[in-house]
């Protein structure tokens, strides 16, 4: 029998077969990465190695290191946008933005805190949460800050880490301790109070 009196068979549109289950396989792969390396050492190429596909298609799904670890923790994208925009600008009153940026998205809409905030419930409670939530954001107040050479990647990365510290320590009392001062405070009086020190420790002190 030809197939003269067959349909032709139409060409596929949308992603391609098994590109699903890819993706559930880049995923599983990168939550045991992060586990295991933490955020900053991970990468793309090992995420692909250990998935057994090739990085352009992590890329092709995830876009970036962050849009894959955010999708691993179920963190909207949109939280991670609030920390970037923070450092759009100049440095004048940065880390008054950052602080803001930081409070909106942990106290924010729902959808968006909800996830932020359990991963802070499980790294109080987990060493590897805790490495993994330590890692991502100093990782992104780093990259925020700037680049240079290895002392000044040094001294950024330390100046990071506290105002990630610190960060952190403001939401855990807020949030999951309750500390009755804190969760009393609005936005704006932490901000006031927390951004000039944020200021100090990412950027140094002002001029004379």
């Amino acid at each position: 029998m030809t197939s003269e009196n067959q349909p032709a068979q139409a060409g596929r549109v949308g992603r391609r077969p098994g590109s699903s289950s890819t993706r559930t396989t880049v995923l599983a792969a990168a939550s045991a990465r992060f586990a295991s390396d933490g955020f900053a050492a991970t990468t793309i190429r090992r995420v692909a190695a250990d998935a057994g596909v090739d990085p352009s298609q992590v890329m092709q799904f995830f876009g970036s290191k962050d849009d894959l670890f955010a999708a691993v923790m179920a963190v909207p994208a949109t939280a991670l946008r609030r920390f970037d925009t923070a450092f759009e600008g100049p440095d004048e009153h940065l880390g008054e933005r950052v602080v803001r940026a930081f409070l909106e998205a942990w106290e924010g809409p729902v959808e968006e805190s909800e996830p932020l905030m359990a991963m802070l419930r499980g790294a109080v409670v987990n060493d590897e949460a805790n490495k993994q939530l330590r890692d991502f954001i100093q990782a992104r107040l780093v990259a925020g800050a700037g680049r240079g050479g290895t002392e000044v990647a040094e001294d950024r990365a330390l100046r990071a880490g506290l105002a990630a510290a610190m960060l952190v320590g403001i939401v855990t009392g807020r949030r999951v301790i309750g500390v009755p001062t804190l969760v009393e405070a609005d936005h704006d009086a932490v901000v006031a109070v927390v951004g000039p020190a944020i200021q100090h420790v990412l950027v140094g002190p002002a001029d004379s």
